[in-house]
């Protein structure tokens, strides 16, 4: 990647690039941080943005190149069976932060805040602020809406931890939205959605989230906006895109949304392969003599 800063690492016993030391260098990418990502929006180099849950996909998704990785309150739907969002604790959130804070070597890491953790009032905010980073090991947090919460986004940068916001379709709204619809149509529609965007912003956010808005008024924020925008179901003129790692793998339940592109049908892989497992102990052809001591 050009422009990338890069770490030197020095490893015992190497060849190739050995010196008089007798040890190799390697050049490795360095850490995605909240600085570069504001340079990939001055250059237009595009952010990719997963999200993940646990150690096993958070390591592979790193290894990938995966940008930023988002244990997102999702998590609720995806890993715990929830209709909504809105069930999941922060004692959860953080639990899962620390499992994919572990595996990350070149992501940066951003903890979801759940619903009830900043609604509530500033000092209530910052606890949970303090403990997605102490505890879960994230490297940013965020947190959903726009003007309403931008006092509480302000308090949170104001303890250097670094903000990602989230304006459009807010999940956590689902009530009063009264579903998933999507958001910004209409001229007053299209002013509260950059109004919001742009009070995240002036509030210290380093990111935000657009999701489900009309692709014009996605592109239209991005351009006026200094800051990177990371779309979902929001078109291809945002700074970067984010999808939830088991829709895009095929992992979901029911339809996915019409943003989602799967890549693979890993649930129907998942099924072939314990169907054949049963198959196999059923007729005792497992395990076999290579697998026995």
């Amino acid at each position: 990647m050009q422009d990338r800063d890069c770490d030197v690492t020095r490893l015992a016993g190497g060849a190739g690039l050995a010196g008089s030391s007798g040890r190799e260098t390697v050049v490795r990418e360095s850490r995605v941080t909240v600085p570069e990502l504001a340079r990939r929006k001055r250059t237009g180099e595009k952010i990719a943005m997963l999200t993940a849950y646990d150690f096993p996909f958070a390591r592979r998704l790193d290894a990938a190149g995966v940008d930023v990785l988002l244990v997102g309150d999702s998590l609720a739907s995806v890993v715990q069976g929830e209709d909504t969002t809105l069930p999941v604790t922060l004692d959860e959130m953080v639990y899962h932060c620390r499992l994919v804070s572990r595996a990350a070597r070149r992501a940066l890491v951003v903890g979801d805040m759940p619903f009830g953790s900043y609604q509530i009032g500033i000092e209530p905010t910052l606890e949970a602020a303090v403990r997605l980073v102490k505890e879960g090991g994230v490297h940013a947090v965020k947190l959903e809406g726009g003007r309403r919460v931008a006092d509480r986004i302000e308090a949170i940068a104001r303890m250097d931890v670094p903000v990602m916001g989230h304006v459009g379709l807010t999940p956590q709204s689902v009530h009063r939205f009264g579903g998933y619809r999507v958001q910004g149509r209409g001229e007053d529609g299209r002013a509260r959605l950059l109004d919001d965007a742009l009070a995240v912003q002036e509030a210290g956010a380093f990111a935000v989230v657009l999701e489900c808005v009309p692709r014009d008024l996605a592109t239209e924020v991005s351009a006026a906006l200094e800051i990177p925008t990371i779309g979902i179901g929001a078109g291809s003129g945002c700074d970067g895109q984010v999808l939830v790692i088991h829709d895009l793998l095929g992992l979901g339940e029911g339809a996915p949304p019409r943003f989602v592109r799967q890549y693979v049908d890993l649930g129907e892989i998942v099924t072939k392969a314990a169907r054949m497992y049963v198959d196999d102990v059923r007729q005792q052809k497992f395990p076999a003599d290579a697998e026995s001591y």
